[in-house]
């Protein structure tokens, strides 16, 4: 059954029953692009030729009477950090100005042989590095319910897009949680999937055994369908497992009675009030719908931050080690021997935050600190990864805040950056424990700004948390999700 909700079902009818045409669509979103994104800067790099031409593919198909699949003709983006063979990828930093990559990332080639009609690719925190999508060297996007605060990060460029109506989804890629702020900031859903049930191959690095790329949509039924459709084992990445069930969208109506939604109170330190009063009528509402809600403690949380931080900047530091002017990307002009032009170049080309975490990744893996920090912290994963296990014994769902708060002002950077890095603080769990988790919708602040909560699942559960997050929306509607009025309107 269709829902109102779901944009890529409705587009998806449209062209199927020859409403309007995919070049048409592709034209709408295009325009309104042009017209938006001066003010929003969701956008860093626009492809109207690449759209139009798989939208063209499109028309001709539907006019020789072939079925289309769910994604075919769909107006999507990218994050600004997923290859595209011949399109300039920058990660938004200068460093990487001018590169264009010879492949395609292994997400993008599964739609683009879809006919995935790509408007652009989005800003991004530089690197994926920052929690506001303000250290882009293209400048910081906007939030679509309010130009006076933050997108959130580090994708903060397709949840404004997305929440803009400039894409019909995206796809981001999540780390310490930068799909699930950015959708919870921009009011949006935002699926981080359990590591390795989509490829990694061309993404660039940040943390390798964090990383995850997964999409941000309109609607819940939008982020099943387009997870369906990017999931699967991929030989170019080794890490890679696929999915262990069937689709996702297919189970979304299931009945959740009787399902056990688990509140660790962990989650709830240090959350502003508006926030932890939307999550508790969360679960209220769940409580109507027939689910039981299990109160529980889950103290490895109180390390989860300090983990993070410390194996997130080691391997960054490791990954970022390539940018050294000699292979591709910006390189300074004026030096003398190879050590200076490499110290030059990274000078130059790097931004305060990505070098910060590199100065943080050094020291923690250095002589005499290893052990201390390092080491530590890989044991403390493990504690963590054992905790959620358990935690699962007890329920089937974790029901968590998606941030502290809802979106910064834009422009207010905090004078210590620990405050920011504080701000990660219930999403990164999910990434030490590669743990799947979609951010829904669950309210509005005093401003107006969208509130964001979290469904955790265990590994490779994506259907158990999207089926749980389906009935929320379903239940709640208008009250808790309130699209922008603005962009395509179809």
């Amino acid at each position: 059954m269709e829902t109102e909700k779901s944009t890529i079902r409705r587009l998806h009818r449209l062209l199927s029953e020859k409403q309007l045409s995919c070049v048409e669509l592709a034209n709408a979103y295009i325009k309104a692009i042009d017209e938006e994104n001066k003010s929003l800067n969701a956008y860093v790099r626009t492809t109207p030729e690449t759209a139009l031409a798989a939208a063209g593919a499109v028309d001709k198909k539907i006019a020789a009477g072939e079925a289309l699949s769910p994604l075919e003709g769909i107006p999507m983006t990218l994050k600004d950090n997923i290859s595209t063979d011949g399109i300039e990828t920058t990660c938004c930093s200068k460093i990487l100005r001018g590169y264009v990559p010879i492949y395609d990332a292994t997400v993008w080639k599964t739609l683009k042989s879809q006919n995935a009609v790509l408007l652009g690719k989005t800003n991004m925190d530089e690197f994926a590095m920052g929690s506001r999508c303000e250290t882009s060297c293209f400048g910081g996007a906007k939030n679509p319910h309010s130009q006076n605060h933050v997108a959130g990060g580090s994708s903060g460029g397709v949840a404004s897009a997305v929440g803009a109506n400039l894409a019909a989804y995206g796809l981001g890629s999540d780390t310490g949680g930068s799909i699930r702020q950015p959708a919870s900031f921009c009011g949006v859903v935002g699926l981080k999937p359990t590591y390795g049930a989509v490829s990694r191959f061309g993404l660039i690095a940040y943390a390798s055994s964090l990383d995850q790329i997964g999409p941000i949509t309109a609607s819940v039924e939008d982020a099943a369908i387009v997870f369906d459709g990017i999931s699967g084992q991929d030989p170019m990445d080794s890490t890679s497992r696929g999915r262990r069930n069937g689709p996702a969208a297919d189970t979304l109506q299931e009945s959740i009675k009787g399902l056990r939604i688990g509140i660790a109170e962990e989650y709830f330190d240090g959350i502003r009030e508006d926030v932890r009063a939307a999550v508790e009528q969360a679960a209220e509402v769940y409580r109507s719908l027939g689910a039981e809600i299990v109160r529980f403690h889950l103290p490895a949380l109180s390390v989860a931050l300090p983990v993070y931080y410390i194996l997130a900047c080691a391997e960054a530091t490791s990954n970022l080690g390539r940018y050294d002017g000699v292979r591709y990307g910006h390189r300074a002009e004026s030096y003398v021997g190879v050590n200076d032009m490499i110290c030059k170049t990274r000078s130059e080309g790097f931004g305060k935050e990505v070098k910060r975490r590199i100065l943080l990744g050094n020291y923690v893996l250095s002589s005499g600190y290893y052990d201390a920090y390092y080491k530590k912290a890989q044991n403390l994963r493990g504690t963590i990864v054992r905790s959620f296990r358990e935690a699962f014994e007890s329920c089937d769902v974790i029901l968590a805040p998606t941030a502290p708060r809802t979106a910064f002002e834009a422009g207010k950077q905090a004078a210590d950056p620990v405050e920011e890095y504080l701000s990660d603080i219930c999403t990164v769990p999910v990434n030490i424990a590669g743990l799947p988790a979609v951010s829904v919708p669950c309210g509005f602040d005093a401003k107006g700004l969208p509130v964001g909560m979290q469904l955790i699942g265990n590994s490779f559960e994506e259907a158990k948390i999207l089926r749980a997050a389906y009935h929320y929306e379903r239940e709640t509607g208008d009250k808790t999700f309130r699209a922008a009025e603005r962009g395509v309107r179809l």
